[in-house]
Formats: C-alpha cells, structure tokens, sequence
C-alpha cells in the first residue's frame, strides 16, 4: 500500500491569472521533470498545428486559451511545448477503464489509469473574465477527467477504443470545455456534437433537475446520444466502435445495473464503487486500468466527494459554500493505493520500465 496524494488548488480569478498562476506552481515541480523524462523515451505520435490548434480555442473556449498563454509566459516555454503538453488538443491517450453509476441526485465515478499520468490535483476555479465556476480532478493539468460546475451540471466519461483517431480535441480538455460553457446536459448534448473528437468516448452527463442522464457515444466519425444510469468502457449504440474483448467492461456493468433498483443512497452508491470487494473497483494499475479515485458530485447540493484509492472515506467539500467565498479549510486530499507504480506528482517515475 502507497499513501497518496492530491493537491487541492482553489482560485479566483481571470483565466490567465489562473494560468500564471499554475505555470508559477509547476515550474521545476517533480510533475514536470517527470514528464520531460517521458519525452525521451515516448516520442509524441501527433503534431502540433500551432496556428490550428490557436483558432480552434479561439472560436470554441478563447478563455482557455488565455490560460496556456498564462502557462507559456511563467513556465518561459515555446508555445508549441505549453500545447504538447497541456493543450488538450491532436494528442493520443492510452487505453484505460472507468465505471460510471448515477442516481438519483448524484454521480459516482472511478477513475481508472495509470498512476504515472495522475496530477494529484483537485481543482477549484471561479473563472472572472467568462465561464462557470468548477470543481473536478485534473488532468494534464488543463483539463478535467470529472467536475461540476456551478450550475450543477456534472460530467466524467469512459474510454471505448483506440481506433483510427482523429484531429481534435481529447476526452479531459472537452470535459473541461463542456464544465465552463454549458449549464446543463441538454447543452453539453449540443457541444459535444459540434466539437472535434480525436478519441472514442463515452460522456455521462447529469444536472440539478434530476432527469435521466445523458451519454454521449463520440468518435471522430459521428455522435450518437442515449440516456440511462451506468456507463462502463463499451458503446451500446455504435457497437462496431467496441474493442474486441470487453469481458471487464460488460462485468463491471452487470454489478451495477444488478444494483439499479435498489435505491441506493449516496453513500451506498460510493462504497458499491469504492470498495475493493464489491467487483467495480479495479487494481489493474500496470494495465492502465487501476482504480485512483472515486468521486461522487451531488448536483442539488453543490457537494464533491472525492476518495485516493479504495475502501476509502470520502473527502466531502461544499462547493456552494465555496461559491460564497468561503475557502477550503485544506489543502490536500489523502489516501492508500495498492501499487508500487510510481505517481509522478509524488516521485521520480522511472519511464523505461
């Protein structure tokens, strides 16, 4: 068992003050001499369109734009090395798991990967130029793999395939996206068909009203949209999209959907994917597919919830509370993970094992 960390990073501000702020942090941090350690020995298979990449921000979410140049200007990088690395957009991502269960008035979530690409970082953003307020674990430090934002609108997704990517955007910087632009899952629906799609995910999204949430099955070769309560890491709509084998995916799905009717609590939820012997857990970590954190958003409330590793207590923080300025009383989340792997946030991460 490892004890583990997450960083919790809370601010008020524009988002280039965020970014600055963010690079500030970053710079010389073991995160970033862990990622530069990667480029040596994992060459990037995607380009870099630096013209592209800058109109594409600039028509869809210009104020994140405002936030790598935020990042460029304290980390003293090019531009092209702010966009490799934080930028969200033409890059490949590698397989992972995650299983998604939604109730009646929350969202729970596990999120499986690999514990050298974790940040280790809960972010807090009310933005003062544009955009909703959010709440959410990052990734790639710019975008969010789960989070609500201030209307109450939540979102988290699950990857499907690897096959035949496209240009555009991938699944953290379009969760990102959707959390600042939309209010609630009739338009995340919206974004999510107008914007590119470099990978195949699943997108579960629910709000405070309550109604059945949506998921959105994307490809870069179309969209289709269904709704319901359980999202594993295969399509059930574009099922020639699907891996060939999905035994995993399909049992994680099972033991939710035996629990549907059960009306479970909050609570119950959380620990039916929190706890390590309940069968949706994962310690795949060396596949890429090992369980980090469960979070749970509870939309009517304006609550996260958020557990590092399993059969963990969450970490319960009101967001509303936040929203009226009261800040967050700690600045890091704890917890254990069964894995020797190291998390680059944490340790050095030797890349050639």
């Amino acid at each position: 068992m490892k004890k583990v960390f997450a960083d919790v990073i809370q601010f008020r501000g524009t988002h280039y003050d965020f970014g600055f702020l963010q690079g500030e942090e970053l710079k010389d941090s073991i995160l970033i001499k862990n990622r530069e350690r990667q480029w040596k020995v994992r060459k990037p298979l995607f380009k870099i369109d630096l013209n592209e990449t800058k109109l594409v921000f600039q028509r869809l979410a210009p104020m994140i734009w405002e936030e790598l140049l935020g990042l460029r200007d304290a980390l003293e990088w090019p531009m092209e090395r702010v966009l490799q690395e934080f930028g969200g957009y033409r890059v490949n991502i590698n397989p992972s798991g995650c299983s998604i269960f939604v109730g009646d008035h929350y969202m729970i979530r596990n999120y499986d990967y690999h514990p050298k690409t974790y940040d280790g970082r809960c972010v807090v953003f009310q933005p003062m130029d544009s955009g909703y307020a959010t709440i959410g674990l990052s990734q790639k430090i710019t975008g969010r793999c789960d989070g609500m934002n201030e209307k109450g609108l939540t979102m988290g997704y699950t990857f499907m395939n690897r096959k035949r990517p496209g240009d555009g955007f991938i699944c953290h910087m379009i969760g990102r996206i959707i959390l600042e632009l939309c209010s609630n899952t009739e338009e995340a629906v919206d974004l999510l068909k107008e914007i590119s799609h470099r990978g195949s995910f699943s997108y579960v999204l629910f709000d405070s009203t309550g109604k059945l949430p949506y998921i959105v099955e994307t490809s870069p070769r179309r969209v289709e949209v269904r709704q319901g309560y359980a999202c594993t890491n295969h399509f059930k709509l574009m099922t020639e999209e699907n891996r060939h084998v999905l035994d995993d995916s399909k049992k994680r799905m099972q033991v939710i959907e035996d629990h549907q009717g059960d009306g479970l609590s909050g609570h119950d939820a959380f620990r039916l994917l929190n706890d390590t012997d309940k069968g949706i857990f994962s310690k795949l970590y060396g596949s890429w597919a090992g369980t980090i954190h469960t979070s749970a958003y509870l939309p009517q409330e304006l609550q996260a919830w958020i557990a590092l590793g399993g059969d963990q207590e969450p970490t319960k923080i009101d967001f509303s509370k936040w929203l009226n300025k009261e800040d967050l009383p700690f600045k890091r989340l704890e917890g254990m993970v069964e894995t020797d792997i190291p998390f680059v946030n944490m340790e050095q991460a030797d890349w050639y094992r």
